[in-house]
């Protein structure tokens, strides 16, 4: 059986990502997470296939990731692992600098060193069939957009804030990985994810959670930023179609076809939830936030034949509902009693 590498399998995508595959490939798969602050195995709970292996680890220790290829014979990886929350970056840059690309290097390199068919050749450019690095990132790396036009592959980097530019750097050293060695790889930019299980400070389970409890639900600026919002099992379709059928050394954006403003959203939950917009407040915006994203998708849906499934509606419709059935998930988080779970269930056993 092949063998899969997921680093930051207990992230929200990632976590959404492992489910789909064991249930829809024949694939084992290792998930390397660190379980940093929004690392958390509750959203794997219940998994119980043999297919399936969690090792608690970081992504920037070389020796924990080349014992993971060495153990498990790893042929193909997504890499999700990532500092991802743009506000956190502000206030703690190094981190993320530090974890995105360090780390996605660490990982390329045990990758190259692993798969290559002679390591120790520096000429050498072949590989094992079948090998991949996947290469998961954003849109951001592209900036901003005008009221007009879209993110192609082919758009220019150019990252405004200090998550963003992490993410611009590591989507680089893929790419010199295959310049430079050969090596095997796909990058995908996706524009923003929502649906169950993401972490309850971004925008969308933000807003839901504030607004079941009655709270003030802060909107930055004026709150006519646009997004194109994704939902994240289209994405996680996606990210496997990539892994399946893309050319090597490609990059394919990944959009879901709906763009809206963050405003926009607000009053969607407030107006599902029952409540009224006497809950908005607009607080002061966030330093360098970009304008407007929108993703143009042509190339994966016209090469790979790939298109998103979801409605924004729909979508919406069934994530807030997930919100609002599982209070006691988000409670955990917010209190920050997910962090015990790995204690309960790994260290002690």
């Amino acid at each position: 059986m092949k063998t899969l590498l997921v680093t930051g399998g207990a992230g929200f995508i990632g976590s959404n990502f492992i489910k789909m595959l064991l249930a829809d490939a024949s694939w084992r798969i290792i998930n390397l997470d660190a379980l940093t602050y929004a690392g958390n195995l509750e959203t794997l709970h219940g998994i119980d296939d043999p297919r399936y292996v969690f090792v608690k680890g970081d992504i920037r220790d070389k020796a924990t990731v080349e014992a993971v290829f060495r153990d498990y014979d790893v042929t193909r990886v997504v890499h999700f692992a990532a500092e991802s929350h743009v506000d956190r970056s502000i206030l703690e840059p190094d981190v993320f600098l530090t974890t995105n690309v360090l780390g996605t290097q660490v990982l390329l390199e045990a990758a190259k060193r692993y798969w290559n068919l002679a390591p120790d050749d520096k000429h050498s450019r072949d590989y094992s069939e079948g090998v991949k690095f996947i290469h998961v990132s954003t849109d951001e790396v592209y900036g901003t957009l005008g009221a007009e036009g879209y993110f192609t592959e082919a758009t220019p980097l150019a990252p405004n804030s200090p998550y963003s530019a992490s993410k611009a750097s590591s989507d680089l050293i893929v790419r010199a990985y295959h310049e430079t060695y050969g090596l095997p790889v796909n990058i995908t930019r996706c524009s923003n994810n929502y649906g169950p299980y993401q972490f309850p400070e971004k925008l969308i389970p933000l807003m839901i959670h504030r607004a079941e409890r009655g709270e003030s639900l802060p909107v930055y600026g004026d709150g006519q930023q646009i997004r194109d919002w994704l939902h994240v099992r289209d994405h996680c379709h996606a990210i496997w179609t990539v892994a399946e059928k893309g050319r090597d050394g490609e990059v394919y954006n990944i959009g879901g076809n709906n763009e809206m403003t963050n405003l926009t959203i607000v009053r969607l939950i407030l107006a599902q939830l029952g409540r009224d917009d006497s809950q908005i407040t607009f607080v002061a915006d966030r330093p360098g936030h970009d304008r407007r994203y929108a993703i143009d998708n042509t190339k994966i849906t016209t090469e790979l034949g790939w298109r998103p499934r979801y409605t924004f509606e729909q979508g919406l419709h069934e994530t807030i509902d997930w919100y609002v059935t599982h209070p006691d998930w988000v409670d955990r988080i917010v209190s920050g009693e997910y962090a015990s779970y790995y204690e309960t269930m790994y260290a002690k056993g």
